[in-house]
């Protein structure tokens, strides 16, 4: 089965499973006492900043929720893009774990900007007003849009401003990488991002994110935080030892570039196609785009992929480190069959 539904449908990176296959030698002390915690740790550190704490979670909700339990207070908000995946598809679990309040923003591309979040900004001290505590990113957005280094700066420095804090959701961080050309730090650290969550799973890791911590303030309650989030696995070697894979040699790189490519291919084979209408830019490697309903119903006979909006017709195509050109011909294929 080939699918462009998701990048979470796509199987493990080869380099990542022979990893995981030599984490699963003899034993090891639990909890991330082990030399392959280790090992990812200093990799994580020299890859962003010497003085970030790293704290492997089992997966992306339990990454954002971690983080943002970090941030915030019950008394506090967080603000968001209506589209951003706490507000969207996590169930609640934000709202749960820190009793915050969200305040989703309604944008056109899934990105805020200092303008869209400014007006939010007020009710400082009031004892009557929840409390702006945090501003939360996606990277990628949850509509394949990006953040330019310039962007994620000028919304940090308002956010520090106020006092505020600023997480970045990374599930798809790689991919924003690849396609600004710049590295991990430099869409992170260098912006004054406070805490991330970087993924992988949906780049060729088979589970498992890691929250990066930069704010100083913040490391101290971190691995409390953590395990009470039911975050911290006894056998942490599976967990942090695809992380020892995926920075080595550039494999997120690589594996989000050949991404970022296949959806580029796909687009170009796309756009020309009569009643096919891009509603997002083809920035990364999700595509958003409307067709006719008999042209999706004929390829969901094929394929399996999920609408956006399906009363406008608007469908999500997500391609993965492991898309072949072949992929895009034969789904090119039956949509001209």
């Amino acid at each position: 089965m080939r699918s462009f539904a998701s990048d979470n449908n796509s199987g493990v990176h080869p380099l990542v499973m022979e990893a995981l296959s030599r984490a699963n030698e003899n034993h090891a002390l639990g909890y991330g006492d082990d030399r392959w915690t280790e090992e990812a740790v200093a990799k994580i550190k020299e890859t962003f900043t010497p003085d970030c704490e790293p704290l492997f979670v089992f997966n992306g909700t339990g990454s954002n929720i971690v983080a943002l339990q970090l941030m915030v207070r019950s008394y506090h908000s967080i603000i968001c893009a209506e589209t951003a995946h706490i507000y969207v598809d996590e169930c609640g679990s934000p709202v749960k774990s820190t009793g915050a309040q969200i305040r989703p923003i309604a944008t056109s591309d899934g990105k805020l900007t200092p303008e869209l979040i400014q007006p939010y900004l007020h009710g400082f001290g009031d004892q009557h007003h929840s409390q702006p505590g945090a501003i939360y990113l996606s990277q990628c957005t949850e509509l394949g849009t990006i953040y330019t280094v310039d962007e994620l700066k000028d919304i940090t420095a308002l956010a520090h401003q106020y006092g505020m804090r600023v997480h970045m959701d990374g599930a798809r961080i790689a991919n924003a990488c690849a396609a600004l050309n710049v590295s991990l730090r430099a869409l992170t650290v260098d912006c004054g991002i406070d805490v991330l969550s970087f993924g992988g799973t949906k780049n060729g890791l088979m589970m498992g994110e890691c929250v990066i911590v930069f704010d100083e303030s913040l490391k101290v309650e971190a691995r409390f935080i953590r395990k009470q989030s039911a975050q911290l696995a006894s056998k942490m070697r599976y967990l942090s030892c695809q992380f020892t894979a995926y920075l080595t040699d550039d494999l997120w790189l690589k594996n989000a570039t050949h991404a970022n490519a296949m959806a580029q291919r796909l687009y170009q084979e796309l756009k020309s196609v009569q009643g096919v209408h891009f509603t997002q830019k083809a920035e990364s490697n999700q595509l958003f785009l409307s067709m006719p309903r008999e042209v999706i119903d004929k390829l969901l006979q094929s394929y399996f992929f999920y609408f956006w909006k399906e009363e406008e017709n608007e469908v999500r195509l997500v391609t993965s480190f492991d898309t072949t050109d072949t992929d895009i011909d034969q789904f090119i294929k039956v949509l001209h069959s």
